[in-house]
């Protein structure tokens, strides 16, 4: 089947009708299969080459046909990204990461969300995967075993996720929250309180075990509060259980929940940082413009997207995961942390 796209007739000389590959190929002075070797693997050809063929092909309104592509192939040129709440700014730069690698090695990111609900999110992965060559998922809600049986149809990467034989994406929290426990310590703090996310994140079970060991090496006491939205509201809802705690500073799952927290603090009277510290996680978009700027943990989102889509097109194109890069957290120091009162 011939790779088409209907058209209109351009400056290049063509008269109207359906371009095709070898309209390119004729206007660019070179074969088909070189055209096709520049438009759907670049990086083959030298950057004169495929500079020529693209804006030979723009200029006369041709489009790759991701569906004809697959024939030959079995393949489509598509990777699905699936989030767990597509409304959340700690994945802005983590689609920018996954989109620039895409893009880069001629694929087309389709995304989705899951809408925090394993149900909806296992439907829509079995749905995408007839489709896609690969599939990403991030902060999934799904259980192993069928993370497991959507891994056996297509290559399928987990981002902030552990799942055993399968290939994931999982930031190094150590250093951050030690760094921040460090700073706490140093200002007087002995008691710090938790706010987990949702109970199926295993994120943030990683990062309470992970605060919880870090604590008691430096004797300080972790109390968790929750599960609660990953949210401004779930920060919100929070605040009476932080007072009850008797907790002087508080380190929340994400960033949302740290600025509702700040947000129910200054409603309810509560100063940060003179009467509670509040430490956030991600270094979202906007934690430095709350009042006062955010002390947080950041995450290397775009990295973090940009290691996930390499390694997938790896799997999908080389039969391999591709090479491992570290990624660490680290302690971003703000306005929203002081010694404790008294």
């Amino acid at each position: 089947m011939t790779e088409r796209q209907n058209g209109t007739g351009t400056s290049a000389g063509r008269a109207r009708g359906p371009v095709t590959i070898y309209d390119v190929a004729r206007l660019s002075g070179v074969s088909p299969s070189t055209v096709s070797r520049a438009l759907n693997n670049p990086g083959r050809l030298s950057a004169d080459t495929e500079k020529r063929i693209r804006e030979v092909a723009d200029a006369v309104g041709y489009r790759l046909n991701p569906m004809a592509r697959a024939l030959p192939t079995g393949r489509t040129h598509t990777v699905g990204l699936i989030l767990s709440d597509i409304t959340n700014p700690v994945y802005f730069d983590l689609v920018r990461g996954v989109e620039r690698v895409a893009a880069g090695r001629g694929y087309i990111l389709i995304l989705a969300e899951s809408q925090e609900s394993a149900d909806l999110e296992n439907e829509t992965a079995q749905r995408l995967l007839a489709s896609v060559d690969g599939l990403i998922l991030v902060a999934t809600r799904l259980d192993n075993a069928d993370i497991r049986a959507l891994a056996e149809r297509k290559p399928l990467f987990v981002v902030n996720r552990k799942v055993r034989g399968i290939p994931g994406v999982v930031p190094d929290v150590v250093p951050g929250i030690r760094a921040a426990l460090d700073h706490l310590a140093e200002q007087g703090h002995r008691s710090i309180a938790y706010l987990a996310g949702p109970s199926g994140s295993w994120m943030s079970r990683l990062r309470g075990r992970t605060l919880d060991l870090t604590a008691g090496e430096r004797g300080m006491t972790i109390v968790e509060i929750g599960p609660g939205e990953p949210t401004l509201h779930g920060g919100q809802a929070a605040l009476q259980g932080v007072r009850d705690s008797g907790a002087t500073a508080v380190l929340a799952y994400n960033d949302l929940m740290a600025t509702g927290l700040l947000k129910a603090c200054r409603d309810g009277g509560v100063r940060v940082p003179e009467e509670l510290s509040v430490i956030g996680f991600d270094d979202i978009f906007g934690s430095d413009f709350t009042s006062p700027p955010l002390t947080t943990i950041r995450t290397p989102l775009g990295l973090v997207g940009d290691e996930a889509a390499r390694r997938l097109i790896a799997a999908v194109e080389k039969g391999e995961e591709g090479r491992r890069t570290p990624l660490a957290t680290e302690f971003v120091l703000r306005g929203s942390t002081a010694p404790p009162r008294g």
